[in-house]
């Protein structure tokens, strides 16, 4: 049977079901609300589950600690050998989400974070030559792909006879997806002839199977997605990329010339291909947010053995408050991060009807940290850190991709304020059924919020039954407080822009990203609480630390929301356009000091 018309229906509407999961809990923020119990209690995991991981883990540990010496000379050389490929399907780990049934391992999406995290402990391209052949590569084809796709291909995928890669960006279409220009033309027979060029592709050069996106302007749409085989006469791959980072991992252009694509390798439904390649990434995220929690932990391991052995003026510099203020916010990034990204990934195994916005915050979150994390590493490190004899550097380089790639950080902040805002106007009935039609082009098409200029929110005077103060220990009552506090504040300020803007609304990017910020703030700061809620409080010293990180998470949250909240109002958003704009023209920076006078 083929599940794409149902996929596509769970992504389209919000379907009724048990338990809260027909709301979108990070969306219902713009509305005033917290979804209770879409947040407590913390989700945990199955003891037989945990129990595959354990033994996963021991395994990634064993292995990928042998070929610790050997990542940095790969790095160096642009490359995996072959032999490394090999050994990561002799291990399984082509098949991690792959159900059994297929020859898998048949890992939750949760379980697939954490592993992920575990082979980003050791090299990042490791971990993304893994986690593109499954976060992305053949994930629509678990999505979308009927009963017959999925025998002729996933017990090859899970194997790693067949290496997965997810082909939608080009040379002329980066975050703009929707403008892609390859190709599919429909054959009478119903086979498909495709032409054109993917750009920045990972795992390019290893793989032999494709999701490929191609316009095909049909009735129901305008792009569609298949499946395409290396062995199709026509497909090629370019040379590989000399990236900045993730050097070792194979990133490369893939090109299609007259490629004879049968109709059976259609994936999904003609016209759709759009909205199956957004729900892939969002379902995807949560590899990508598990290895930026990874990498974190590394950074941490390595900064605080750093600290406490490099001594200067007769001191270790871990006594030192600047160098403990660095540790203490990289201990809360990554314990941020880590609960968010779980916290995702459990609504994607619970199946809830929309986590996209949730997914998005995640990704933002954990990237940022993560290259925060490496920079603030290498900085204890100092001059040592900046050598390539010691892992920091590469860190570093590796680190700088993450706010890029599934979605650069400035779009999906736009993503985030413009789906909650979205859904605020529709908890209001004030903008009808045609709102759905904005995402399909989410960055022009918010013309229908004309009408809502001047209309005010009636129903945001209180959190209301889905308070959070009883579900926090007693420690934390403060700290709950702010999150309901601020969660009506964002309510008022969605308000406020729509009644001020309009229709013009999507032109606001300084105050989008504003209302972004505030949303990531409110969803991984209530993920923090519940993830401490649900330990069991005892005198550990371990626990008491991670009261003290709810604490400093939600503190440094307050301020950061209440400017972005006051710069709503107030701020210098003008003068930075114009200044933007006179370096356009003059196409750089035009003073100089031997000009002054």
């Amino acid at each position: 049977m083929n599940t794409a018309a149902a996929a596509i229906r769970q992504t389209d509407t919000q379907a009724t079901t048990e338990n809260g999961r027909d709301k979108s809990p990070a969306k219902a923020l713009f509305c005033g609300q917290i979804v209770r119990s879409a947040l407590w209690p913390f989700p945990g995991i199955e003891p037989a589950q945990k129990e595959m991981l354990d033994m996963i883990v021991d395994s990634v540990d064993r292995f990928f600690a042998d070929t610790q010496d050997d990542f940095a000379r790969w790095d160096e050389a642009g490359e995996q050998p072959e032999e490394f490929v090999e050994a990561l399907r002799e291990l399984g780990l082509f098949g991690l989400i792959i159900p059994e049934e297929y020859d898998g391992i048949g890992l939750s999406n949760a379980g697939y974070s954490r592993i992920l995290q575990q082979a980003s402990r050791y090299d990042s391209s490791a971990s993304l030559t893994i986690g593109a052949h499954s976060s992305i590569g053949m994930k629509g084809l678990l999505l979308f792909g009927t009963d017959e796709q999925k025998k002729r291909y996933l017990p090859r995928l899970a194997s790693g006879e067949l290496v997965a890669a997810y082909c939608l960006t080009e040379p002329g279409s980066g975050s703009d997806a929707a403008s892609i220009q390859t190709k599919a033309v429909k054959g009478d027979d119903g086979s498909w002839t495709l032409n054109g060029e993917k750009t920045w592709i990972t795992n390019g050069s290893i793989a032999d199977f494709f999701t490929v996106f191609a316009r095909t302007d049909s009735e129901g749409g305008k792009i569609s997605a298949f499946l395409v085989e290396r062995e199709f006469p026509g497909v090629t791959t370019g040379q590989k990329e000399d990236k900045m980072g993730i050097r070792a991992s194979s990133t490369t252009s893939v090109n299609f010339s007259d490629v004879k694509v049968p109709a059976e390798n259609l994936l999904g439904e003609e016209g759709k291909g759009f909205k199956i390649g957004m729900a892939i990434l969002n379902n995807g995220r949560t590899g990508l947010g598990g290895a930026a929690v990874g990498g974190m932990k590394t950074c941490i391991a390595l900064a605080a053995k750093q600290a406490l052995e490099r001594k200067q003026f007769g001191r270790s510099i871990s006594e030192f408050g600047m160098i403990k203020q660095k540790i203490s916010d990289m201990t809360v990034d990554c314990f941020a991060a880590e609960s968010a990204v779980w916290m995702v990934a459990h609504y994607i195994d619970s199946g809830y009807a929309d986590y996209s916005t949730e997914a998005a915050i995640s990704k933002v979150f954990a990237s940022e940290a993560m290259t925060r994390c490496a920079s603030e590493a290498l900085q204890i490190a100092a001059g040592s850190g900046y050598m390539k004899e010691l892992p920091y550097e590469r860190i570093f380089r590796d680190s700088r991709i993450l706010t890029i790639f599934e979605g650069t950080s400035e779009i999906l902040r736009l993503f985030i304020a413009l789906s909650g805002i979205k859904d605020a106007g529709q908890i209001l009935r004030e903008l009808g059924p045609a709102v759905e039609d904005i995402f399909n082009h989410p960055i022009k098409g918010f013309g229908l919020l004309s009408d809502y200029a001047g209309r005010r929110f009636t129903n945001v005077t209180s959190i209301g039954q889905d308070r959070i103060v009883g579900a926090v220990c007693e420690e934390l009552r403060d700290e709950a407080l702010i999150f309901e506090k601020y969660t009506l504040e964002m309510a008022r300020m969605t308000d406020v822009l729509l009644r001020r803007h309009g229709k013009s609304i999507v032109d606001k990017q300084f105050a989008l990203q504003r209302a972004a910020n505030v949303a990531i703030d409110l969803f991984v700061g209530l993920c923090v609480l519940s993830r401490v809620s649900s330990m069991t409080p005892d005198d550990s010293r371990q626990y008491r630390q991670a009261l003290a990180i709810a604490k400093l998470f939600s503190h440094k949250a307050k301020r950061r929301m209440n400017r972005n909240l006051r710069a709503m109002l107030r701020n210098e958003d003008e003068l930075a356009k114009s200044l933007a704009d006179y370096i356009y023209e003059a196409e750089g920076y035009p003073w100089d000091t031997l000009d002054a006078g």
